[in-house]
Formats: C-alpha cells, sequence, structure tokens
C-alpha cells in the first residue's frame, strides 16, 4: 500500500495529504501525475492559495 505525501520545496516540512493512504501503486501513480498535484501545473484556487501561503510544493507516493 502506498501513501501520498506533500512536499514543500525548500522546506524540509511535508506531510501527509488527508484521505490519501491505503491507495494501490496505480491509484498512488495516478494522483501524482494529475496537473493538480503540483503548484508548477495546478489551476485551481485551492492549489493556488497554497502556494501563495507557503511556497511550492508538489505531491509525491511513499510505501506505507
Amino acid at each position: 500500500m502506498y501513501k501520498i505525501v506533500r512536499f514543500y520545496v525548500g522546506n524540509k516540512a511535508k506531510h501527509t495529504v488527508r484521505g490519501m493512504t491505503g491507495l494501490t501503486l496505480e491509484e498512488a501513480q495516478a494522483h501524482c501525475s494529475n496537473p493538480q498535484s503540483s503548484s508548477q501545473t495546478c489551476t485551481d484556487a485551492k492549489g493556488k492559495r497554497r502556494a501563495r501561503m507557503f511556497g511550492s510544493w508538489f505531491d509525491g507516493c511513499t510505501k506505507e
């Protein structure tokens, strides 16, 4: 099983994204390849607001 972890560029802070645990590898890879999973490619207001507040970020997956 895998989980999605949000990383902040230039900051050692990271956290598991709420509700994104217990995923198959395919589910985790699908999430991470979605444009909304990075501040560089997201287009939604929530992702852009997160980038303004905390800086650049991206989602990655790791084995639980």
